[in-house]
């Protein structure tokens, strides 16, 4: 693996092409502020051929160019290209497809006009003295002996990057890294990992490109994107630390927060069961989980919710057991002998069935009350 890994985030620009998300430029640079704050210093904020509210926004995050490195993305336009340098970003990014498939019913175009396309737009970008990274998409059906020529073709022309898109998610780890280490036997260009979760498999194929030999990786923040989304930020930061002693940088105390911003902005929550930042992550209810956590929190967590901004709760409902009720009543469950305890766990286990839920302290608090007297 790699010592000079970077983390690109792609919330703004792949993960706001999420279907039903639009989001305004005042949204778009409080994610922005956010995301640099926290520690990422590469960012695709956007498109910048798209003009309007767009360009407001990207005109805005500009400013803070000296602290972060910005990547303008393009389709394989030269007036897209242009318009990303003319509006004063000194990173761009070229879109171009690789696989048959795309190359024909996408853009209408065979390998001749991609070679020569692709040569050609890197120039011009290096010309003027830019940063360029250029896509392989849907390399999942690229044949690899093209795929490893066009490496070739666009380092030759002196891109700085090129991006490995699993355009539809298709491949597995092990396919992905075949991919990595093929191009990297025939050229030493800088390679980025850009990978979809249609398998569920986006972060175990971004950690596999890592192991390959990848140094830039494609993330967003609550893994938003078309279709079924790409790799979390949250999921692979916390993945190269626990397995890989890796530190992006990244100030993991914000991810929570950083994950409960995007979702407001986007008008989706988050999963309960959302790696890492999810609601769900440090909840306890099951007996024995609860029992165990009292004693010592590290028996049902990989890690405390500090390190992630995220807090623990210890919740009362079908599945617990007399010693979470006890705690949760402090003092006043200390008064309730063992019987009238057994008779509250009942009472709580029927309600929770009746309400679906679990039972909220208030209702446990009623419910201990009504025991207690009872008891006298």
């Amino acid at each position: 693996m790699r010592d000079d890994l970077i983390l690109e985030d792609t919330t703004l620009r792949d993960g706001e092409q999420t279907p039903g998300v639009a989001l305004s430029a005042e949204k778009k640079v409080k994610i922005f502020n956010a995301l640099v704050d926290a520690g990422v210093r590469w960012i695709e904020p956007g498109i910048p051929t798209m003009g309007g509210e767009e360009v407001k926004a990207l005109k805005e995050m500009l400013e803070r160019r000296d602290e972060v490195t910005l990547i303008g993305w393009n389709r394989g336009v030269r007036s897209d290209v242009q318009k990303s340098i003319d509006l004063g970003f000194r990173a761009v990014h070229i879109g171009l497809p690789t696989s048959d498939n795309h190359l024909k019913n996408s853009v209408r175009k065979d390998r001749g006009w991609l070679l020569a396309t692709a040569q050609d737009m890197v120039k011009m970008a290096k010309d003027q003295g830019c940063f360029v990274s250029i896509s392989a998409e849907d390399i999942g059906r690229t044949e690899p002996e093209f795929l490893k020529e066009y490496a070739v073709a666009v380092a030759e022309a002196g891109a700085d990057r090129l991006r490995l898109s699993d355009t539809i998610g298709i491949l597995s780890p092990s396919q992905y890294a075949e991919r990595v280490r093929a191009i990297t036997g025939v050229c030493d260009i800088d390679l980025q990992a850009h990978c979809h979760n249609d398998f569920g498999l986006a972060v175990a194929n971004t950690l596999a490109a890592i192991e390959a030999g990848v140094r830039y990786f494609h993330v967003t923040v609550n893994g938003i994107g078309e279709r079924a989304g790409m790799a979390d930020l949250a999921q692979v930061v916390m993945s190269l630390r626990q397995w890989y002693d890796v530190d992006l940088g990244i100030d993991t105390t914000q991810l929570t927060a950083l994950s409960r911003l995007v979702s407001h902005a986007c008008g989706f929550p988050s999963s309960p069961w959302q790696p890492i930042v999810g609601p769900n992550v440090f909840a306890h209810e099951s007996g024995i989980h609860t029992t165990g956590m009292l004693r010592d929190p590290s028996t049902f967590e990989p890690f405390p919710p500090e390190r992630v901004g995220g807090e623990r709760k210890l919740l009362v409902g079908k599945h617990s057991g007399r010693g979470v009720i006890a705690h949760a009543l402090g003092e006043e469950g200390a008064e309730l002998d063992s019987d009238t305890l057994d008779e509250l766990l009942r009472e709580v286990r029927a309600e929770a069935i009746a309400t679906g839920g679990t039972v909220p302290a208030h209702r446990l608090r009623e419910m201990a009350g009504k025991a207690r007297a009872a008891q006298h």
